[in-house]
């Protein structure tokens, strides 16, 4: 009996990368591979509901508990009132030095674990390398689940900046405050990519393009046109990476008619449950019915408005088709799907990529920005009726995603991985290093 190859997928501690890792999943199987899991502490069963084998990475430190990053957001959860550039001292610096304190901790048992496990194919998806990947004697994919800004260009504005895409006086401003908050964070992870034997890498980089191959989460729609092309042999942009989720049948409202509306900030921003009573104070008065994703925190509502439903989770790639507005905090995966389905997005980003996709929305004439904190009810009022009466914009979204349904992300990126698995099991090498794009 023929057995397809081993394909490690290890996403990082989020539901955005967790969830882009299900649907290509999903794909690699229906392709004859055997996908895997790597999972951090807190995301024990989250792919094992979906059908696939998970291997748990224990903390070094045992005493870390599984919410650390559900603590870490809280303690910085004033932060995300800031605009980007003010965030970069407070919030992304310590975010930095927070994402290599887990990667210090993980390479022991990441190490051991695929060692034990002896993967055809890594793939991860995250915002940092993990020497135990590059040591582990595989190819290794890596999956851009952000903005395209994480992979620089002199044309592309500074990752996290929210910076619009033709001021370059305001991005190097804003690079040489980035570089100097962050510089000492980057600094320690070189030494402990040194320490494992590991080159280190420059100009503030916590992760290099794989030389095997790269996949942006990064629709046509949406690109920014780059002066140095990257190369397609080692870089495929996929106009879409959704999964599937079972239908959804829209429950019916106490009170209330009109458009749908989803709302959802990601699990980590469900935390700001005053954000989220303060916009339910709105909607009770608006002529829409709004579902709002509201995570672990349901008990924290009292009385909700007849036109308003609250749950802990919706299937929510299912729920976005239904919707005509999707109000969100900017994820990638959140835009991507709600590009996928042609459906207007209102961003209030709080934090990372949020802001970069929340300016790229606004560019595009795909959705609208408004600030978390900084706005009145009038001024939501009027942000809501707006995009979801704006017949262009939703011509444009139509339009869209005709384009991008049909060219089916997962399956390209599938392709794209198990390529790279049989590349690997022939000994073809690639050199290893930065293309000249990047």
């Amino acid at each position: 009996m023929n057995v397809g190859p081993t394909i490690a997928l290890f996403p990082e501690a989020s539901f955005g990368a967790a969830l882009n890792c299900v649907g290509i999943a999903r794909a690699l199987k229906a392709r004859g591979a055997r996908p895997v899991f790597i999972c951090h502490a807190g995301f024990s069963g989250v792919f094992a509901e979906y059908g696939f084998q998970e291997y748990h990475l224990p903390l070094a430190d045992a005493s870390a508990p599984e919410t650390y990053w559900q603590d870490f957001i809280s303690r910085h959860q004033p932060h995300f009132d800031l605009d980007p550039d003010d965030q970069i001292e407070t919030y992304v610096a310590p975010t930095w030095d927070a994402i290599v304190e887990t990667a210090e901790q993980a390479e022991a048992p990441l190490f051991a674990l695929l060692q034990r496990l002896r993967p055809d194919t890594v793939v991860l998806d995250n915002v940092v390398m993990f020497p135990a990947i590059l040591r582990a004697g595989c190819p290794w994919v890596r999956v851009i689940s952000c903005a395209e800004t994480e992979l620089p260009d002199p044309n592309v504005p500074p990752y996290l900046s929210g910076l619009p895409g033709d001021d370059q006086a305001q991005w190097r401003a804003f690079a040489e405050r980035y570089n100097a908050a962050v510089g000492p964070v980057h600094a320690r992870f070189n030494s402990f990519r040194t320490r494992h034997g590991v080159p280190p890498l420059d100009e503030c980089r916590f992760l290099e393009p794989s030389p095997w191959h790269n996949l942006l989460l990064a629709p046509s729609i949406l690109r920014h046109e780059r002066q140095v092309p990257l190369d397609t042999a080692r870089f495929t942009f996929l106009e879409g990476c959704v999964r599937q989720e079972a239908p959804y049948n829209v429950p019916e409202f106490a009170a209330g008619e009109g458009p749908l509306v989803y709302v959802s900030f990601g699990s980590l921003g469900a935390l700001d449950t005053d954000l989220i009573k303060r916009l339910i104070a709105v909607f009770a008065e608006f002529p829409a019915r709004f579902l709002v994703n509201v995570g672990a925190f349901r008990d924290a509502y009292r009385a909700v408005p007849d036109n308003i439903i609250l749950d802990q989770w919706f299937p929510q790639p299912s729920v976005v088709a239904k919707a005509d507005l999707f109000i969100h905090h900017g994820g990638n995966n959140s835009f991507c799907e709600a590009l996928y389905c042609g459906v207007p997005s209102l961003i209030m980003p709080y934090c990372w990529d949020g802001h970069d996709n929340a300016r790229r929305a606004v560019e595009t004439g795909t959705g609208r920005w408004l600030h978390r904190a900084h706005w009145t009810t009038k001024e939501l009022v009027a942000v809501m009726r707006s995009a979801l009466e704006d017949t262009l914009m939703r011509e444009t979204l139509k339009e869209n995603a005709r384009r991008m349904v049909p060219e089916n992300g997962v399956d390209l990126a599938a392709d794209q991985i198990i390529a790279v698995a049989f590349r690997g099991s022939e000994g073809a090498a690639p050199m290893i290093g930065f293309p000249d794009a990047v």
